[in-house]
C-alpha cells in the first residue's frame, strides 16, 4: 500500500503542480464459492484481498472533476459535474468514474469538483473485480470529498448501478459489497436478495491462493449477460421472482418442460446456492476437507452444467488438486471463460503450489500463470 501512495502523490504533483490532501482504497476481492448465485437473488462467500485501487485528492473550486490514471500511463480526462456526463470513448477506464458520479447525481446528491490520481493493483481483467475495486473507492472519494455521509453499503449499491446502467454490465452486487464491507481474515456470507451479510472466520492456518491463468477471457461480458438472461427465463417459466426460490426437487420435477441447456444451468445456481451456505458452517471449524469437496462439487458444476470454465482454468485446478489433495480446495472463480482459480490451502503447501504449477503449467497450456497468496483484508476506507 505504502509504495502505491508513493506512486500516487508523484502523480498527482506532476499533474495537478500541488499535494494531495486525502487518500482513499478500495480493495479487489476473490469469490470462495457461490459462482454466478448473485444475480439470481442466491448466497456467496467472497473475501476482499490485499490487493486495491486508490485515489488521492483534493477538491477543486468548480464543478470539474480531473482524473489521471497511473495504470493508463498518467492518461488524463475530465468531465463537468453540473451538465449530463459522457462516457469516454479515448479513456475508457474513466468510464467506471463517470458512471458513479452520474449516479450519485441521479440520487440527488451534490457533488462537489475534485482533483484524482487513481493507481491500483488489482489484476486486471483477472475477475478479481479491480472494476468494483475502481467503482467503491471513487464513491468514497467523491461522498467523502463533498462531505457526504453515504453508508458503505449504499455506496456499494452506487458502484453495482453505474456498471449496470453506465457501463453496461449486469453485474450482481456481490463485488461491490465486499470490497466496501470486507475485514480482515473474514470471508462475507452475503444474502444477495435482502444484502444481508455475517462474517465468516478463515482459519489460521489457511492461505488463499489465486492463479491467474492469463486466458484472456474476451468473451465474459457478451457471455455473463447471456447466462444472466437464461437464469431469468427459467425463473419466470417457475413464476417465481429468482432461481434462489426454486428448490433441486421443483427443477427436477419440471425437467422435461425444459431445455437440456437451461435445466442444467438452473441446476448449477440452486446446487450452489446450497454449496454455499454449507461452506459458510464448515469453514469456520478449519474443517479444509470438507471445504475441498464443496469446492470440487462447485468446479464441476461449472464446468459441465454452467459451461463457463476453460481447459486452461481445469488444468490449474487438476495441478492443484494434485498438490494439496484432501488437505483443502480449489476451484475456477470470477465470471468465467478465463481469469483465476482460487485455492484455499494450508499454509506449508503454498510453496508447493507454485512449484508444480512452474513446472506444468505451461507444458500444458503454452501460458504462464502469475500467482497471489492473499489475506483476507479490510474493505474501503479513507487513509487520510
Amino acid at each position: 500500500m505504502t509504495d502505491l501512495k508513493l506512486q500516487l502523490t508523484k502523480l498527482f504533483e506532476e499533474t495537478f503542480n500541488a499535494q494531495p490532501n486525502h487518500f482513499f482504497q478500495a480493495p479487489g476481492r476473490v469469490n470462495l464459492i457461490g459462482e454466478h448465485t448473485d444475480y439470481n437473488d442466491g448466497f456467496v462467500l467472497p473475501c476482499a484481498i490485499d490487493y486495491q485501487t486508490m485515489i488521492a485528492a483534493s477538491l477543486r473550486e468548480d464543478d470539474k472533476v480531473v482524473v489521471t490514471a497511473a495504470n493508463y500511463d498518467g492518461q488524463k480526462t475530465e468531465f463537468v459535474l453540473n451538465r449530463p456526463i459522457p462516457a469516454s470513448k479515448g479513456a475508457k477506464w474513466s468510464n467506471y468514474l463517470r458512471g458513479v458520479a452520474t449516479t450519485l447525481l441521479k440520487k440527488g446528491y451534490s457533488v462537489k469538483g475534485a482533483n484524482l490520481a487513481i493507481a491500483g493493483n488489482v489484476p486486471q481483467g483477472a475477475g478479481l473485480s479491480s472494476s468494483a475495486s475502481l467503482e467503491v473507492v471513487t464513491g468514497l472519494a467523491l461522498s467523502r470529498l463533498s462531505g457526504l455521509e453515504i453508508s458503505l453499503k449504499d455506496l456499494a449499491l452506487t458502484g453495482q448501478e453505474a456498471e449496470n446502467h453506465y457501463v453496461g454490465v449486469n453485474c450482481g452486487i456481490m463485488d461491490q459489497m465486499v470490497s466496501a464491507l470486507g475485514e480482515n481474515d473474514h470471508a462475507m456470507l452475503l444474502d444477495c436478495r435482502s444484502l444481508d451479510t455475517r462474517s465468516v472466520a478463515i482459519p489460521e492456518d489457511a492461505a488463499v491462493v489465486i492463479i491467474n491463468s492469463n486466458k484472456k477471457r474476451g468473451l465474459v461480458d457478451s457471455e455473463y449477460n447471456t447466462r444472466r438472461s437464461q437464469c431469468e427465463q427459467v425463473a419466470s417459466h417457475f413464476k417465481v421472482k429468482a432461481l434462489r426460490d426454486i428448490s433441486l426437487e421443483d427443477l427436477e420435477e419440471q425437467k422435461s418442460q425444459l431445455d437440456e441447456l437451461a435445466y442444467r444451468q438452473a441446476r448449477h445456481v440452486i446446487t450452489e446456492n446450497a454449496r454455499t451456505l454449507t461452506a459458510a458452517e464448515v469453514l469456520p471449524t478449519g474443517n479444509l476437507k470438507l471445504m475441498g469437496q464443496l469446492m470440487a462439487q462447485s468446479h464441476a458444476s461449472m464446468r459441465d452444467d454452467f459451461e463457463i470454465t476453460v481447459p486452461q482454468i481445469d488444468a490449474i485446478v487438476e495441478i492443484v488438486k494434485g498438490v494439496i489433495g484432501e488437505r483443502g480446495g480449489v476451484r475456477m472463480t470470477g465470471g468465467g471463460f478465463g481469469g483465476c482459480v482460487v485455492a484455499l490451502a494450508p499454509t506449508d503447501l503454498v510453496d508447493d503450489i507454485q512449484s508444480a504449477i512452474d513446472q506444468q503449467y505451461f507444458d500444458r497450456t503454452g501460458l504462464t500463470a502469475d500467482i497471489y497468496v492473499c489475506n483476507a483484508s479490510q474493505g474501503t476506507s479513507v487513509l487520510i
